[in-house]
């Protein structure tokens, strides 16, 4: 039945969904290690820490919303663009990297702590964990209008209680004082935060996550486009709210945590032992359900979203015979080819993450310039040459010569050397629309 308006409690239930896609075990991980290494510098850095790993992606959701999916969003730039990058970022975040690596994590750090020297290298638990997860992955994946009360009311509630008694137990019984920041949060700890957040790869979830938003609002009988943007910008910013109230709570347990527990090499390593010492070994089974929690809702968001893209590619495969496919994939990647996959798909996240940022970005100022398609083509040029090269140097190519010319760009040393190029590619675009007007744009399209 069509309705005009979304009650509140149902768009919350949207938002902790959201919530829940987003946080996977690597957002659980990387804030805590961030505070234990910003040590008495952790507000700055987790300011900069919540511009990109919250604000980006809460940006990306609201670009959706305003647009409708990544497909229009894209085919601004070009028609051919609107093919190949949501075809490759589907691929990357989804069956190729992001899927796989949400049970391979879940069991690392939920099941192999439990585990004897025997069976830990021995690959019949993992075989069978991921069977179990994906299996329940695909079976709550099915029916993607039922992915609200599943995740938003039943395990998001559970994943935020789980953290909440973990962050609790951490301001009662404090493990210690903030120590003295190392590495980069020495000197510049905002920005190396801003790099962090930068690298939890939200900002592209948020193209993949802003259609399933979308696709629950209108489940719920709301057909009006700007009651369904409207919608989604506040489920969005609940979200939003939630990351940084569980960002800001996790720093907080790694930025006091060396006096008890010592410096870590990971975030898992220092989630794992805060755990054990606040709790004892009761500590490992809460932060193992909440990782896995984490991960479950992770992969069924993905799982969903990218069954319901490639099943509009090809139409030939419903949905319900594509979440089985992914799922499937996913299992079997984890178990026998995820290492040699990430080797892969890492680099090409490097080289679609900056696209990905400045496509969003640009998505705000386009009545601003007309909608003009050279102002998106020659910003996203320079970006895109730039990230490839940052790309296919994190695969371990020699690349020096691009390197050294690369390198006299403002913020390379930072991992952002493609930010002045995008926004002097923008200026350019915007004045040779202006010189030749519509007629050139038409060309393009």
């Amino acid at each position: 039945m069509k309705k005009n308006s979304i009650a509140l409690r149902e768009v919350t239930a949207i938002g902790l969904m959201l919530f829940a896609l987003f946080f996977g075990a690597g957002n659980m991980i990387f804030p805590p290690f961030l505070g234990q290494q910003a040590g008495t510098n952790v507000w700055p850095a987790v300011i900069g820490f919540l511009i990109t790993g919250v604000g980006l992606p809460l940006l990306g959701v609201m670009a959706i919303a305003r647009t409708g999916d990544l497909q229009t969003l894209s085919k601004r730039v070009h028609p051919l663009f609107a093919i190949i990058f949501p075809f490759i970022l589907y691929l990357a975040i989804g069956p190729f990297f992001g899927i796989p690596r949400t049970g391979t994590v879940s069991y690392e750090i939920s099941v192999t702590p439990f585990l004897s020297a025997g069976m830990a290298n021995s690959p019949i638990p993992l075989i069978l964990y991921s069977i179990i997860f994906f299996g329940i992955t695909a079976w709550l994946s099915l029916n993607p209008t039922k992915l609200v009360n599943r995740i938003g009311k039943i395990l998001t509630p559970a994943l935020l209680i789980i953290i909440a008694i973990l962050v609790t137990k951490s301001f009662i019984t404090p493990m210690g004082d903030f120590s003295q920041p190392t590495g980069d949060y020495l000197k510049t700890p905002f920005f190396t935060g801003f790099i962090e957040g930068y690298l939890t790869l939200d900002a592209l979830a948020s193209l993949v996550f802003g259609i399933v938003v979308i696709n629950s609002i209108r489940d719920k009988g709301i057909t009006n486009r700007s009651t369904v943007t409207k919608a989604c910008m506040t489920a969005g910013a609940i979200a939003a709210i939630g990351l940084a109230a569980v960002y800001l709570s996790l720093t907080y347990i790694g930025a006091s945590s060396i006096d008890t527990i010592g410096t870590k090499e990971n975030g898992a390593v220092l989630l794992s032992d805060a755990a054990t010492h606040l709790f004892g070994s009761t500590g490992l089974v809460i932060l193992g359900l909440a990782i896995t929690l984490a991960c479950l809702t992770t992969s069924i968001g993905l799982v969903s979203s990218c069954a319901q893209y490639f099943s509009t590619i090809f139409p030939m495969w419903s949905y319900r015979t594509l979440v089985f496919v992914l799922s499937l994939f996913s299992l079997v990647v984890a178990n026998a080819g995820l290492t040699q996959l990430i080797n892969v798909s890492l680099p090409i996240l490097m080289m679609i993450y900056p696209i990905a940022i400045v496509l969003i970005l640009l998505s705000y100022f386009h009545n601003f310039f007309n909608g003009y398609s050279f102002v998106y083509i020659f910003a996203l040029i320079p970006t895109g040459v730039i990230s490839f090269i940052d790309g296919l140097k994190m695969s371990g190519l020699d690349l020096t010569p691009l390197v050294i010319v690369l390198s006299k760009l403002p913020f390379y040393s930072e991992g952002v050397a493609w930010v002045i190029p995008a926004l002097i590619g923008a200026l350019v675009g915007y004045v040779i629309s202006l010189i030749f007007g519509e007629a050139k744009k038409s060309i393009l399209n």
